[in-house]
């Protein structure tokens, strides 16, 4: 028990030196549909604002990671690239495609209503886009992650569509048939704003798409409780590929796995906190090491009220790896500075 005392003490004394980094890049599109009503029309452009906000301020995406597609192009000319139509919704996914690094998050968001036939639709300006034609969009995109939320009505049948591997997807509704205008969306954008100390569960001092999942749908159903209501909505989330969403996911077995990971990231930490940010062997090191750091922050989240032998002997091997890489960084640095 000493030695490992020991062994968990200098790993981490070794971590505290190094600079956590970020090995990815968010490349984010906010698009808002056909309000129907002006209030609805303005709502939605609020709930896009807000999460534009704390994506670029917050979290410090870069301007040109961002877009932002809209009704109504006039309601804010300076941040709405263009009007949502599907030719343009389409040309800003190809435009993220041509950008994007393999090891890049690509985040979707859809705000406004839904609607569904024979297929469930996001209800834009000119055409609608239906869940078969994101699909479709979605396939080019060579990239680590991809994040899908359909705030709108009549969701559901989002999920079965564009469900995959390395891909979050969610949906405001766990049916096309849930037809209400939907409160999902406001509440997952508040998460990352005015709701952020409440959403961050584990107060890790940022806000992961699980826990802005989780927040939102639990303040969902609290309203339909406090107005005594029936709820009309319920938000699933599949981030396991098979297709059936939860509507309680449990990250330690089931969907949720892989949201918990997800984040509005920069990518500015990995190459601003290296000495060589251009050379190859050192992107790769770190690139190592953040993926050790995931790996330890994904088994501390995991942990019980008390942690068990194998949870210890786990923690410990994955402190010693991520010591003994910090090391091989700081030595390989050395050797470039001669």
């Amino acid at each position: 028990m000493k030695q490992t005392a020991l062994l968990l003490a200098v790993a981490l004394a070794l971590l505290v030196a190094a600079a956590p980094a970020a090995a990815q890049q968010t490349h984010l599109l906010v698009v808002t549909g056909l309000g129907g009503e002006a209030d609805y029309t303005e709502q939605f452009h609020d709930w896009a604002t807000t999460l534009l906000d704390a994506a670029a301020t917050r979290y410090e995406v870069p301007a040109g990671n961002i877009t932002y597609l809209g009704e109504k192009p006039d309601l804010d000319p300076e941040r709405i690239a263009d009007r949502s139509s599907r030719e343009n919704v389409a040309a800003a996914i190809d435009a993220i495609a041509a950008r994007a690094e393999p090891g890049d998050h690509v985040v979707v968001v859809l705000f406004g209503h839904g609607s569904f036939a024979e297929e469930a639709r996001i209800n834009l300006p000119g055409r609608d886009l239906s869940a078969e034609d994101f699909a479709g969009l979605l396939d080019p995109l060579d990239v680590g992650h991809i994040t899908f939320i359909n705030t709108a009505s009549a969701s559901g049948p989002f999920v079965q569509a564009l469900s995959g591997e390395n891909r979050v997807v969610m949906t405001a509704t766990r049916s096309g048939g849930q037809r209400n205008a939907s409160m999902f969306g406001g509440f997952f954008v508040e998460a990352f704003a005015a709701g952020e100390a409440d959403a961050d569960q584990n107060k890790d001092e940022r806000i992961s798409m699980l826990e802005a999942f989780e927040y939102a749908r639990v303040r969902v159903e609290q309203t339909f409780e406090t107005d005594g209501l029936i709820a009309t909505e319920h938000a699933l989330l599949d981030d396991n590929g098979d297709g059936d969403g939860s509507g309680e996911p449990d990250p330690l077995g089931g969907d949720g796995t892989v949201a918990r990971t997800l984040f509005f990231t920069s990518g500015a930490g990995l190459r601003a906190d290296m000495a060589f940010p251009d050379d190859p062997e050192l992107i790769a090191l770190y690139e190592e090491r953040t993926a050790l750091e995931e790996r330890v922050d994904e088994l501390r989240r995991i942990r019980g009220p008390e942690a068990s032998e194998q949870y210890t002997q786990e923690l410990e091997r994955l402190l010693v790896d991520l010591a003994l890489k910090s090391r091989e960084i700081r030595q390989l640095e050395a050797a470039k500075e001669r």
